[in-house]
């Protein structure tokens, strides 16, 4: 087992509902099948009770917590939670994010900017900045945080994009400030992905059937003309929590089937 004797962190551990399933909830699944021990934070605390039940029918062991990750004081709640319930932490896995109400830049409401930056850049960095004195004193840990290839690809909203390139300038400082800690930061910047966020979430908002939807995102991507899965997220995740990427900080790692090679 790669991550046995470990404890991790899932932020974003439930998922919206849909066919398929989200890469928080596919990570914490596939975390507590490598040996970890896995505490599930989500703002939707009965979807995180269904991630529960998954892992713990297939003999996981994990507990769930309620939290708004734009709150300092949830965030630091469920880093205590976790030292309190398995007496460290190993790994802090942030997923959350969010795209609605993004636009662009002419049409994109302040509103729905300050929303999405709070979400999706600040959740982490108060996850981060919560996490940190726990992973420092006991030496060492591993904090992956999911951005996207929107991060560095052309896309015609202003407010994700941004969001996801600051979440790849602060995992790298992470990184620098606390190599010498023994703590690792890493991004994953998935492509484009079938998850229910995805589908269901735009092809509601474009107001066009999901079918058409994965046709048309299928075929724009390059490896197979096929869209990855959460699983494949998962797995990039697993690498990065484990000991097989004990060298390895401060990388921008695209799971995209090719989607970014296509930049320049």
């Amino acid at each position: 087992m790669r991550l046995k004797d470990k404890v991790a962190i899932v932020v974003g551990a439930g998922q919206t509902p849909g066919d398929t399933i989200g890469n928080g909830r596919a990570t914490a699944i596939l975390f507590a099948r490598e040996g970890a021990r896995v505490v599930l934070v989500d703002c939707n605390e009965e979807s995180a009770v269904e991630t529960q039940a998954m892992i713990r029918a297939e003999g996981g062991e994990c507990c769930t917590f309620k939290a708004d990750v734009t709150r300092e004081v949830d965030c630091q709640s469920f880093v205590r939670a976790a030292v309190e319930t398995f007496g460290r932490i190993d790994v802090l896995h942030n997923n959350v994010g969010i795209g609605v109400g993004d636009d662009g830049m002419l049409s994109l409401s302040e509103e729905s900017w300050d929303k999405l930056m709070s979400v999706n850049l600040k959740g982490m960095f108060l996850s981060c900045r919560s996490v940190l004195p726990v992973m420092r004193e006991q030496g060492g840990g591993s904090i992956i945080n999911i951005s996207s290839v929107a991060a560095v690809c052309a896309i015609d909203i202003v407010a994700y994009k941004t969001s996801k390139a600051g979440v790849n300038a602060l995992t790298q400082q992470i990184a620098n400030d606390n190599a010498k800690y023994n703590i690792r930061a890493n991004v994953i910047m998935p492509g484009l992905m079938n998850t229910p966020m995805a589908i269901e979430g735009i092809s509601k908002f474009r107001g066009i059937p999901k079918e058409e939807l994965i046709r048309q995102r299928d075929a724009r991507v390059p490896l197979g003309a096929k869209m990855g899965t959460a699983w494949d997220v998962a797995y990039a995740a697993l690498f990065l929590a484990s000991d097989e990427a004990q060298f390895i900080t401060g990388v921008l790692l695209p799971v995209d089937g090719g989607q970014s090679a296509r930049i320049g």
